[in-house]
C-alpha cells in the first residue's frame, strides 16, 4: 500500500503524531539533550522506517513516546496516539496502553525474555495483564495459536520450553508472538534483526510484513540497516543527533536524498557487484551527548559544509512530500549514488 493510499484511507488523520519530542537527562546543574525535537507521523497500515547511527536518538525517542524513559529523563513535546496525548499520561494508563494498543519488540530477545519462565508462561502473562477474566485454558489455546502464527514448529512442545532452548531467530519469533498477542494497532520493532544471520533476518522481516497485512498493523521499524528499510518501509525518517534531518517516501529518499548525511548512509551500503572500490564510511563520529557543535550538528562530518552551516541551525525545507533539514537541500550537487534503490531493496528482501 502506498503512502498516498494510506493518507486517503485515513482522511488525513494519523494514527500516531509526534511533535517536537525532546528527551534530556539531568546531570548535576544542567540537562543533556539526547532527543532535540522529533516530528513524525504514522498512518494506519503504514510502515515507517526510522534510521540513523547508534546514539542518534532513534530508539530513545520511541521509548520515551511509550513512557519507557529512564527515571532521570526529562520528556517534553507531544505524542498523540488515536487522539490521546501520551506525554504526561499517568503510568497506570500507559501500562494499560502498552501491550494492548501499542506493542514493542525490543532489540535483544535473550535479555528481554525471562530465563526462568517458560515461553508459554511469558506469553500467557501478556494475555492475563490485558484480559483479566481469561481462563488458563483459553490463554493456553491462544498461546498455541500465536506460536503457530509466527511459524514456530511443534508449538505444543515448545510452549513448555525455556528461552535458552530456542535459537536466536526462534526467540525473536517468541517476542513477536508476545507483541501481537493482544491485537495491537501499532507495533514498534527496535532493531528486530540484530545479531541474526542474513537468512534468518530475511525470514523475520517477511514474517513482520505478513503479520502487518494479516492483522492490519501499523509498523515502525527502527534500524541502522538501510537495506531493511528499502525492502519493507513506505516512508523513511532519518535521524541524526536527536533530530529528523530528512523524511520522504522510500523510493524518493533513495533516488534523490537531499541531506548529506542520508547520502553518506546510502553510500555506505555494500554494493552487490564485484568491485575493488573501498567501502565508503562517513568521516568522524556522531557528537557526544552535551557536546553538540554550533550550527548544523552534522557540519564537522559534512563535505558540503560552508560558513552558514557552522553558525546557524538549518531550517526544515519542504520539497513537496520530501523534507530535509539542510541549508542546501534544494541546491546540493548531483549525486553519484543515485539509482541504488533496487540494490538496497534486493539486499533488504534477502
Amino acid at each position: 500500500m502506498s503512502t498516498t493510499e494510506i493518507n486517503q484511507d485515513t482522511a488525513g488523520q494519523p494514527l500516531l503524531r509526534i511533535r517536537d519530542l525532546k528527551v534530556g537527562f539531568s546531570s548535576r546543574d544542567r540537562v543533556l539533550p539526547a532527543v532535540r525535537g522529533i516530528d513524525i507521523e504514522l498512518f494506519k497500515g503504514e510502515v515507517l522506517g526510522i534510521v540513523g547511527e547508534s546514539g542518534s536518538g532513534k530508539s530513545l525517542g520511541m521509548l520515551a513516546s511509550l513512557g519507557l524513559q529512564a527515571r532521570n529523563a526529562i520528556v517534553s513535546g507531544s505524542v498523540v496516539f488515536k487522539g490521546k496525548e501520551l506525554v504526561g499520561r499517568p503510568r497506570r494508563e500507559m501500562r494499560a496502553l502498552r501491550g494492548a494498543e501499542i506493542s514493542m519488540i525490543f532489540q535483544d530477545p535473550l535479555s528481554s525474555l525471562n530465563p526462568v519462565m517458560t515461553v508459554g508462561d511469558q506469553i500467557r502473562e501478556a494475555l492475563f495483564l490485558h484480559n483479566r477474566g481469561m481462563s488458563k485454558a483459553k490463554a493456553t489455546e491462544r498461546v498455541l495459536e500465536l506460536l503457530q502464527l509466527v511459524a514456530i514448529p511443534q508449538p505444543d512442545r515448545r510452549i513448555n520450553q525455556y528461552p535458552h532452548e530456542f535459537s536466536g531467530g526462534m526467540r525473536q519469533r517468541v517476542m513477536i508472538a508476545m507483541a501481537v498477542a493482544n491485537n495491537p494497532e501499532l507495533l514498534v520493532a527496535d532493531e528486530p534483526t540484530t545479531a541474526l544471520d542474513v537468512t534468518v533476518q530475511a525470514q523475520i522481516m517477511r514474517m513482520l510484513r505478513d503479520l502487518k497485512e494479516k492483522l492490519g498493523l501499523a509498523l515502525i521499524l527502527i534500524t541502522h540497516d538501510l537495506g531493511v528499510v528499502a525492502g519493507h518501509a513506505d516512508r523513511v525518517a532519518v535521524i541524526y543527533a536527536g533530530l529528523v534531518v530528512e523524511e520522504a517516501e522510500v523510493r524518493e529518499l533513495f533516488a534523490n536524498p537531499r541531506h548529506p548525511y542520508t547520502r553518506g548512509l546510502i553510500d555506505s551500503i555494500p554494493k552487490l557487484t564485484a568491485s575493488n572500490e573501498k567501502l565508503y564510511s562517513i568521516p568522524g563520529a556522531p557528537p557526544m551527548l552535551g557536546a553538540l557543535p554550533e550550527g548544523c550538528a552534522f557540519h564537522p562530518r559534512c563535505g558540503f559544509a560552508q560558513d552558514i552551516c557552522r553558525k546557524a541551525a538549518p531550517p526544515v525545507i519542504e520539497l513537496g512530500r520530501h523534507r530535509a533539514a539542510c541549508h542546501f537541500a534544494e541546491s546540493l550537487p548531483s549525486w553519484a549514488g543515485a539509482g541504488r534503490t533496487a540494490e538496497a531493496e534486493e539486499r533488504g528482501n534477502g
